[in-house]
């Protein structure tokens, strides 16, 4: 009898298994074309690579040419982790954003990271609420950080997000509530708009405007004429565009691009981004990376079966180091 029930059995167990595994995985990318440009700055053949996974929240990607590395956040784990193709995913940083003793939680970590022209490492401190200079060279890093914004006019900055280089060496800034464990409810918010800053030369911070409800990623058009902000708001998710006056000010702000019709579709928001030397626009949002030109032109998209936050160029512009949610991925564009 039970052999008999075994034989009744057996085939159903290999057809179910058999259709689960019949069943095609959802691929990593695919590519949507709109603009026949689109084809020139990616190819066909283009394809997506997970470098490594086991993140909580992947953020603020930098392609370290020197050393031949891609270092990134984990916000929420509060390290920094680099990514070599000899060595694979390692920590590189502990702790990056939080540097106090009070156990805490949400985004404290570190979020954007950059290199200024010095080669030192500039990061965006969300537990400390400030935008710090790593004190140690890049191939020994060392958790030591010189605070060279942590407010403005008396008020804590909420939790700095993201960065820009101005072609001097002036630094812009977009400085979110995320980092705050209650967002923008949190009883530790001390400024009552969301801010954009300066950080000059000299070490002034001006506010450049407290308009946008949540500035999130920021990149300069070649030249520093023109600075591109995405606002991470459901109810604006909208691409930015500011012209940079002779004080290095914004003016003529205006929406670059709106992702109001695809963002209730498709998961994510206007997040973070990167501009090439030709003024190619790659910027994560609703669902995956919108691809414009200068004039705000949408060329086509890479889409990606997880969300996406930000993105590195390599030194060539020709592959993507993108920080997706638990994970990180390479991809190549040509």
């Amino acid at each position: 009898m039970k052999k008999r029930l075994l034989l009744l059995i057996f085939p159903l167990i290999l057809a179910n298994a058999l259709a689960v595994l019949g069943q095609p995985a959802k691929p990593l990318m695919t590519l949507q074309a709109i603009d026949a440009q689109f084809n020139t700055i990616v190819g066909k053949n283009t394809n997506a690579k997970i470098l490594a996974d086991g993140f909580l929240w992947s953020e603020g990607p930098v392609w370290v040419e020197k050393y031949q590395m891609f270092i990134f956040s984990d916000v929420k784990k509060n390290v920094i982790y680099k990514w070599t193709a000899a060595k694979g995913k390692e920590v590189y940083l502990n702790p990056s954003g939080y540097t106090g003793t009070k156990p805490r939680g949400g985004e404290l970590g570190s979020n954007g990271l950059a290199l200024n022209s010095k080669g030192q490492l500039v990061i965006c401190q969300a537990g400390d609420r400030a935008v710090s200079i790593m004190d140690a060279s890049l191939d020994r890093p060392k958790p030591k950080f010189v605070k060279i914004a942590a407010g403005y006019k008396g008020k804590k900055f909420d939790s700095p997000n993201d960065l820009a280089f101005l072609g001097n060496g002036d630094i812009y800034f977009t400085d979110p509530p995320y980092g705050l464990e209650k967002n923008v409810d949190d009883p530790l918010k001390e400024a009552p708009y969301q801010g954009v800053y300066r950080i000059a030369k000299d070490g002034k911070i001006t506010m450049l405007t407290d308009t946008l409800t949540r500035p999130n990623g920021i990149a300069f058009f070649p030249r520093g004429k023109t600075i591109l902000i995405a606002n991470s708001d459901p109810a604006k998710p909208y691409w930015y565009a500011y012209d940079i006056d002779k004080g290095g000010l914004f003016t003529h702000g205006r929406v670059f691009y709106s992702a109001l019709a695809a963002s209730k579709t498709a998961p994510g928001m206007p997040d973070g981004m990167k501009i090439t030397r030709a003024g190619i626009v790659f910027a994560t949002g609703p669902g995956g990376i919108w691809v414009f030109n200068q004039a705000g032109k949408l060329l086509g998209k890479l889409l990606f079966n997880d969300l996406t936050s930000n993105i590195a160029l390599s030194a060539d512009e020709k592959t993507l180091y993108v920080t997706s949610n638990h994970r990180v991925l390479r991809v190549q564009l040509r």
